[in-house]
């Protein structure tokens, strides 16, 4: 099945709404395992590059292969930002590219803007809530508030992709049928108890930049070098031989981000959002 919604992919429609859904790309018992390795590993914090529980997402080549069709590029990069999140309480509208609040910045001013996420949620978002809120067409512009509201609906099994530059929110609320309006991300408190839908058991959700190999995939590397969580995260768990073996193995140009900063005083000084300089 996943080789048919590669080949269904609608290039031109990802690029005019900033996402899609690719529907079956992984099998009721993979999903199942990615459940298990998920709590198997809560407390090792994420890159799943260095999790060999969560690893073969990154390196049995399905998601090398959509990355590739939607960029029109061979060579896919890697650079050590990916998670997963059990109950994660995130909440409210964001960007993840690195110039989120500054049109004038290189994200918005050098050439179409060449970085994915990627997003596998291992619970049925169809009829339950939690699931992914995004502004359609956002990824065109830095205000955080154009574009109308979007519920992502997947099943266990589909694959969520979006431009980096969307504007999106965590932990979606979707009311009861027949209640028809999106709520937005801050605004959940407006809706009683009886209008929504329940959750589909825990929410585990699963998350992985790929991108081109270019300007913006070297920027938002740098940028995300002064982050204190994610050097804090690198450090904890460098990558191994094997590791990047198969990631290499899968068709992704992996950037070391580990190696870089292990000794490396200058990195992850910033413990909060700052702009990064251009």
């Amino acid at each position: 099945m996943s080789n048919q919604a590669i080949e269904r992919l609608d290039v031109d429609d990802f690029w005019t709404k900033g996402y899609t859904v690719l529907p079956g790309m992984y099998s009721a018992a993979e999903i199942q395992a990615f459940r298990e390795g998920a709590y198997a590993t809560k407390d090792d914090g994420g890159d799943l590059l260095a999790n060999p529980r969560l690893s073969s997402i990154l390196t049995d080549g399905r998601l090398v292969q959509v990355a590739r069709k939607l960029l029109g590029t061979d060579v896919v990069h890697y650079g050590g930002d990916s998670s997963f999140t059990i109950n994660g309480s995130q909440l409210g509208f964001h960007k993840d590219n690195t110039d989120r609040q500054d049109d004038q910045g290189p994200d918005w001013t050098q050439g179409r803007y060449t970085q994915l996420r990627f997003g596998i949620y291992c619970q049925d978002h169809t009829r339950h809530t939690g699931g992914l809120n995004l502004r359609e067409g956002s990824h065109e512009w830095v205000d955080h508030k154009k574009g109308p509201n979007r519920y992502v609906k997947v099943k266990p099994g589909d694959l969520a992709v979006w431009s980096m530059r969307i504007t999106h929110s965590g932990n979606g609320l979707l009311l009861r049928w027949p209640f028809k309006e999106v709520p937005l991300p801050l605004e959940h408190d407006k809706y009683p108890a009886w209008k929504r839908t329940k959750a589909d058991g825990d929410r585990i959700a699963i998350f992985a930049h790929l991108g081109a190999d270019d300007a913006h995939a070297k920027r938002y590397g740098d940028y995300l070098k002064t982050r204190t969580y994610m050097v804090n995260r690198w450090r904890k768990a460098p990558y191994d031989a094997a590791a990047l073996a198969a990631a290499d193995a899968a068709g992704l140009k992996v950037r070391d981000m580990p190696a870089e900063v292990m000794n490396d005083p200058t990195a992850g000084l910033l413990e909060k959002w700052e702009p990064f300089a251009y």
